[in-house]
């Protein structure tokens, strides 16, 4: 079937373009009447508007591109959630891009869309960009008039509005929380040490050990390289058999985290009586772990949600040269059946 267009609907009732778009678009010019009948007759012959001619005329295709690191971590999913939500309560489209940490399919990609295909970018940085620490791509984006909104893996030196998580207060946090509730020798298990938010949770780690008047052991300190989550079981192990002392974990990732579950419970462990774990992203895996893992929930939907809100103002907005701002959304401590309760212990 030949698809339909809008000229063959001013054809079939014998109006111009501009009174059938009009008539499409609700508009108060036409009436009811009429409106009523392009409208069901459009349905009838399943007519699709043709957005590339609608983004010529216009200049805007009210199409949003989001680029997201990995699609196996929960934490982006949710971001993803918000950012489509707050997108079609303003009639925003979104064209989602996985970079898959590549530094250079971040940049074709994003080449590829700011050809006019989209309006603007929300754009969490690959693992590869944020090392080699080369951002011109997301620069020559916005010098040619299409505007990003970074979440989570920011770059500091680019000039646009950011969203991040308060990751140096949660680690901070969870070192508080597990000092109170009685752990003396608290592991740190990273997997993100390379990028800003590893380095911002292993900040806020060490100064919730000053904090508690606890010393750095280096040995409680491991950095893992691999991105193979199959494998962390095998590389946490060892600081369990240097640390006989360790009574706690906080890991950068619920991956890693239930791994260092299921090495205390092969070595006796009692969890939470004499051993605790706290992971980052309050993802699936937590809440059906066993037990349930505590988590540090980084609220990924409001994050997405926070994001689209300000790259859509600015889209809409009549200003030019806005200045940036940066949101910082609050983390949450979820407590389950990995750790122990300070409320409970203080009784």
């Amino acid at each position: 079937m030949k698809k339909i267009t809008i000229k063959d609907i001013a054809a079939k009732f014998d109006v111009s373009i501009s009174t059938v778009s009009k008539a499409l678009n609700d508009s108060y010019e036409i009436s009811d009447k009429t409106k009523e009948k392009i409208k069901k007759y459009a349905k009838k012959k399943k007519y699709k508007p043709n957005f590339n001619a609608l983004s010529l005329k216009n200049r805007r295709t009210k199409t949003i591109g989001i680029m997201i690191p990995n699609m196996l971590n929960y934490f982006f999913a949710q971001v993803f959630k918000g950012v489509e939500k707050t997108a079609n309560l303003n009639g925003y489209k979104v064209i989602t891009c996985i970079s898959n940490e590549s530094y250079q399919k971040e940049v074709e990609t994003m080449e590829t869309l700011s050809n006019g295909s989209i309006d603007g970018f929300i754009v969490s940085m690959a693992e590869e960009t944020e090392i080699k620490n080369d951002f011109s791509h997301f620069n020559t984006s916005i010098e040619q008039g299409t505007p990003i909104v970074m979440f989570d893996r920011v770059a500091k030196n680019v000039n646009c509005d950011k969203v991040i998580a308060d990751d140096f207060q949660a680690a901070f946090k969870t070192v508080k929380h597990l000092s109170n509730t009685g752990c003396t020798n608290i592991a740190f298990v990273s997997t993100i040490s390379n990028l800003s938010v590893g380095k911002e949770r292993y900040t806020g780690y060490l100064k919730g050990l000053e904090q508690a008047e606890m010393p750095v052991k280096e040995s409680l300190i491991l950095n893992i390289q691999e991105n193979n989550y199959k494998r962390f079981e095998a590389l946490i192990t060892p600081l369990f058999e240097n640390n006989s002392e360790i009574d706690s974990v906080i890991a950068t990732s619920e991956q890693a985290a239930i791994a260092a579950m299921k090495i205390a419970h092969k070595r006796g462990y009692k969890i939470p009586e004499n051993f605790s774990v706290i992971g980052f992203s309050n993802g699936i895996l937590s809440r059906h772990s066993n037990p349930k893992l505590t988590t540090v929930s980084q609220h990924g939907e409001i994050m997405g949600e926070t994001a689209a809100q300000l790259l859509i103002d600015k889209l809409d907005s009549k200003i030019e040269n806005q200045s940036s701002n940066t949101k910082v959304i609050q983390t949450d401590l979820v407590e389950r059946n990995s750790t122990k309760t300070y409320l409970k212990l203080t009784k």
